[in-house]
């Protein structure tokens, strides 16, 4: 039998901290929280049993610092660490200098990272093994090495960091006149959010649809597929709602695409929790996009549908034990879908929106889970990811789980700061949505003018305010008093409430 872990450190921040920290101490284990300057009174910081003090509020003299954080767990005794996303996650160097330090790694090898984890040498490795790629370059050391690849394999071309992903250091191109600017700012995106500047180039697909298969290895030749999430409402290459299953997949494609997965994890000898994604075009064919060789933002829509805690497994594998899953949790139960509540303001162009959280109420009731890493009278800091929370709904089919995330929404009030929630209720009730017709480009940018000219104001205010005190009397929504939406625009009940919970 393994020998348990008594105390793991976590590598990170925000809900992700706060939901490993949970896990740990449902399995009688002590999180350990480490913290920045701006996190001294953070979530994540009350939810552990220890924690330090790492540095100053940016990332890279903070979170990102692998002495810091080797010294932080040498000091309080930690058996391991569990990195979380995002930050040291995907970094090889950091899984070697936990080996040397004798502490464990929640993850897989440093050599799988280093394939897995580096976008052009991914590639290179699925090619190897016969699995479809999208068209792409290496390494581009510079705007004019951009620009000649790009000539040569035709535009439009997406600029994307070789050691990310979230959306981060990716930059699209539709022609010659943009490409140098572009390398160069997707160049310092990337070495800002992941300590790299590397950046490649792959052909873009017109409409795809972004699909990704979630995968889990115990280190003793199990792999399984644990179904399939639909990440293709994004906005600026950032995902914003996720669902599973994606049903907009045909069973043969789902299945070819859980089989590929397994066989790129078993490529690189993978161990623990991984997410392989692919591009699915509109004549149905998929492509490998990335591995992440970590655990994904959207895995509760997974964890929901499929009954299993993907910390706790990842935990275990670390710790020696052979985790075995079972046939019933490769089976998708119902359905789940994540909205990511951000602290941004539409009305400015989705501009970050940090600051004081005056007051926060999160939804609850049956079928719904929220993670999240902000407590009312806390800050939403201008040093990190502006996420909130990630709100997530499970229903007995898509239209319930749907209908189940709006009303979880409708229930979540922060107070102090502006949110994207009116965007994301307005996205549930898009036609494109309903009807499970997106892709990756449905959701386009608005010019912050654009936005603006649609929040009510004056009469339509007034009237807003109307249905509302109406609806919460009767128990009905505004559309059910006769409000009327303009054509693409988010409804006046979204807008009102939005506007209701400023400070």
């Amino acid at each position: 039998m393994a020998k348990p872990f008594r105390r793991v450190l976590i590598a990170n921040r925000g809900e992700i901290a706060v939901r490993i920290a949970r896990t740990l101490r449902e399995m009688g284990m002590s999180p350990i929280a480490v913290y920045s300057d701006a996190d001294r009174a953070s979530l994540h910081v009350r939810h552990s049993d220890y924690a330090v003090h790492i540095g100053p509020a940016p990332a890279s003299e903070s979170y990102l610092r692998i002495d810091a954080i080797l010294a932080a767990a040498k000091r309080t005794g930690a058996d391991a660490i569990h990195p979380g996303y995002g930050f040291l996650s995907e970094r090889a160097e950091f899984v070697e200098a936990c080996e040397a330090a004798g502490i464990t790694f929640v993850g897989p090898s440093a050599a799988a990272m280093r394939v897995m984890g580096q976008k052009t040498s991914a590639r290179a490795a699925m090619e190897a093994c016969g699995v479809p790629c999208v068209p792409g370059s290496g390494a581009l050391s510079s705007g004019q090495k951009a620009a000649e690849a790009a000539a040569k394999m035709g535009y439009p071309i997406m600029l994307k960091a070789a050691a990310g992903g979230g959306g981060k250091g990716m930059r699209l191109v539709q022609g010659p006149d943009t490409i140098e600017a572009a390398w160069r700012m997707a160049s310092s995106e990337a070495q800002s959010a992941f300590g790299d500047a590397s950046v490649y180039m792959e052909k873009a697909l017109i409409k795809p649809r972004h699909i990704e298969v979630q995968i889990f290895a115990n280190g003793h030749g199990d792999i399984w597929a644990l179904g399939e999430r639909d990440c293709s409402m994004q906005r600026r290459h950032q995902k914003v709602i996720e669902e599973t299953p994606a049903s907009s997949v045909p069973q043969a494609t789902r299945k070819a695409m859980a089989e590929v997965a397994c066989q790129a994890a078993r490529a690189v000898d993978y161990v623990g929790a991984g997410t392989v994604e692919f591009l699915l075009d509109a004549s149905g064919a998929f492509y490998f996009l990335e591995m992440n060789t970590r655990l994904q933002v959207e895995h509760p829509v997974t964890e929901m549908c499929h009954n299993v805690d993907l910390v706790a497994a990842q935990i275990r594998v670390a710790q020696g034990e052979r985790v075995m899953l079972h046939d019933a949790q490769l089976q998708a139960v119902g359905h789940a879908m994540e909205a990511r509540l951000y602290a941004e303001d539409p009305g400015r162009g989705f501009l970050p929106s940090p600051g004081h959280v005056h007051g926060l109420e999160l939804a609850s009731g049956p079928g719904v889970r929220v993670d999240c890493g902000i407590p009312a009278g806390g800050e939403v800091s201008q040093f990190y990811d502006p996420m909130i929370a990630k709100i997530v709904a499970w229903g007995e089919d898509r239209e319930h789980a749907r209908r189940r995330l709006m009303r979880a929404l409708s229930e979540t009030h922060v107070k102090g700061i502006t949110t994207n929630k009116a965007f994301l209720l307005s996205l549930l009730e898009s036609e494109a949505f309903m009807t499970n017709g997106y892709h990756t480009s449905t959701v386009q940018a608005p010019e912050p003018q654009a936005v603006a000219a649609r929040e009510p104001t004056g009469a339509a205010l007034d009237a807003a305010l109307v249905a509302l005190v109406m609806a919460r009397h009767l128990g009905q929504s505004p559309k059910a008093q006769g409000a009327q939406t303009p054509a693409g625009a988010p409804s006046t009940w979204n807008a009102a409430s939005w506007r209701l919970e400023g400070s």
